[in-house]
């Protein structure tokens, strides 16, 4: 993975700070025993979710293209060969 730059993209960054923050508040609340808090911190980890989807869909993300999954044999070989 390291080498195809996977979840290098703002979309990723975004999505995955805001689930973290979602985490972060979601696990307070439950050690304050909140129940309520507990689920809006789970709701702001879905909108991470939402807004990295999002911006993915705005062409912040990796195409799909460039994706060694994507990519057959010869392609693989031809941008090794380009570096």
């Amino acid at each position: 993975m390291a080498g195809s730059s996977h979840g290098h993209t703002p979309a990723a960054w975004t999505g995955v700070i805001i689930a973290f923050i979602g985490f972060c508040v979601a696990g307070a609340f439950m050690v304050m025993a909140q129940p309520v808090g507990f689920w809006a911190g789970m709701g702001i980890v879905l909108l991470g979710g939402v807004v990295g989807a999002i911006m993915r869909s705005m062409g912040l993300g990796q195409p799909k293209h460039a994706h060694p999954v994507h990519q057959t044999t010869g392609d693989r070989a031809e941008a090794g060969a380009e570096s």
